[in-house]
């Protein structure tokens, strides 16, 4: 499981969950662009199936695909086939698209079973969770996120927790991506997974 990135370089893996998202995701794609900032999208199959013009442009600009399961349930509450078939079905969506076959998967909420860290620590792939979370799923306004993220701000090698499914996440990123970036930071997606 990959918590955080190095510390060495100055460097933030920006990771969001939940989309694509139609109304959303096209704003943050035109937002990163605008900041030479590439991140990691941690999608949902069923959003994958709704919204595919959306998929290809984070691949062709150069974004990478996350698996967050097929439709969000709670891991701790289903049977283990079910959990991997929630995976292999959105799997199977992702290589549709950039033509990997493995992709980190993140757990919706965050919460899995040890059962599936075993099948992980024993199979190929990888779980990737977060070392900053910056709460914008609490539904804050723009200014009680900025305040948050600006008071307790991430660190080199950080992997961030966003959704792209709110204006506000969107809004406090514009204020915050020239900030982090005047302080040094470059913005990268999570190191790639050797190929099965």
């Amino acid at each position: 499981m990959v918590t955080t990135g190095g510390a060495a370089e100055r460097c933030l893996h920006l990771t969001f969950d939940d989309g694509p998202n139609e109304q959303h995701t096209p704003r943050l794609l035109d937002l990163l662009a605008s900041h030479a900032a590439k991140a990691t999208f941690f999608l949902l199959g069923e959003q994958v199936e709704k919204h595919p013009e959306i998929v290809e442009r984070l691949v062709a600009e150069g974004h990478q695909l996350g698996n967050h399961s097929y439709d969000h349930p709670r891991f701790t509450r289903i049977p283990m086939a079910e959990q991997l078939e929630q995976i292999e079905r959105t799997e199977r969506l992702l290589t549709r698209f950039d033509g990997k076959a493995l992709h980190r998967f993140r757990p919706p909420s965050g919460r899995f079973p040890l059962s599936l860290l075993a099948y992980y620590a024993s199979n190929p792939g990888s779980m990737a969770y977060w070392s900053y979370d910056s709460l914008d799923y609490q539904q804050k306004s723009v200014s009680e996120l900025i305040d948050v993220m600006r008071n307790h701000p991430p660190r080199p090698g950080d992997i961030v927790l966003m959704h792209d499914d709110s204006d506000a996440t969107i809004d406090a990123l514009a204020v915050l991506l020239p900030e982090w970036r005047a302080s040094g930071f470059e913005f990268s997606t999570l190191p790639e997974l050797p190929e099965a």
